[in-house]
């Protein structure tokens, strides 16, 4: 379906490398560069009418904090593997990469656990990192006087490269786009002094967990 859909979208003047098509909605992750307009979201509509087109501002900056990463981690015709589960992070990351199976031609491969990456083909495995995943494990490292390692340094998986496209995305981005739009997913919310430091900081230092990864970026590659 997804095929036909895109089919569709290329025929009325919709650039699909800036869209992602899930199940029946369409995200638009550039709505400069997609160039669709209501007129063509109309005329999408009477061929599709059990679509939904989600013209999301927020998702649309997840998307370009996410691009920023992608164009320095994938290869055109990649294989990508992701854990396909209602985790809302894993449903960003799936929703984020779609459009770059056009845009790159990259192929998703999805599995119910890490595990089954193993033989699947996959060049890569994409993880649902999000800034605040970063932050926060960096605090808990300080706090136990480890050494201080960003999550997303974790390079490899086996033999499989290990790519975080969401790694520069703050988490209530994407808590917040998918509740507005009524998106159906799962996620933990378990209280911790990490996040509350946090909280507290941001309130002084707005920037302060990407400050926090960019140091420990820092930290860990001059060492």
């Amino acid at each position: 379906m997804n095929t036909e859909t895109a089919e569709f979208l290329h025929k009325i003047g919709v650039d699909t490398r800036f869209v992602s098509i899930l199940d029946e909605y369409v995200f638009i992750n550039n709505l400069k560069f997609s160039r669709f307009s209501r007129r063509k979201e109309e005329l999408f509509l009477r061929k599709f009418p059990y679509y939904k087109v989600i013209r999301s501002k927020l998702f649309q900056k997840i998307c370009t904090r996410a691009s920023r990463v992608l164009k320095n981690v994938i290869q055109p015709r990649d294989k990508i593997f992701l854990l396909k589960d209602q985790n809302c992070f894993n449903f960003t990351l799936y929703a984020v990469l779609e459009s770059y199976t056009r845009k790159y031609g990259i192929e998703l491969i999805f599995g119910d656990c890490l595990e089954d990456a193993t033989g699947s083909g996959a060049d890569s495995i994409a993880l649902p990192i999000t800034l605040d995943d970063e932050a926060e494990s960096i605090i808990e490292l300080m706090l136990n006087g480890a050494k201080i390692k960003p999550l997303s340094f974790d390079e490899e998986f086996g033999i499989l490269k290990v790519i975080c496209p969401i790694v520069n995305v703050p988490r209530p981005w994407i808590i917040s786009w998918l509740e507005k739009y009524g998106l159906e997913c799962t996620y933990e919310n378990k209280a911790s002094f990490s996040k509350d430091l946090i909280h507290f900081l941001e309130e002084f230092i707005p920037d302060v967990k990407e400050n926090m990864l960019k140091s420990a970026k820092f930290v860990y590659e001059v060492e």
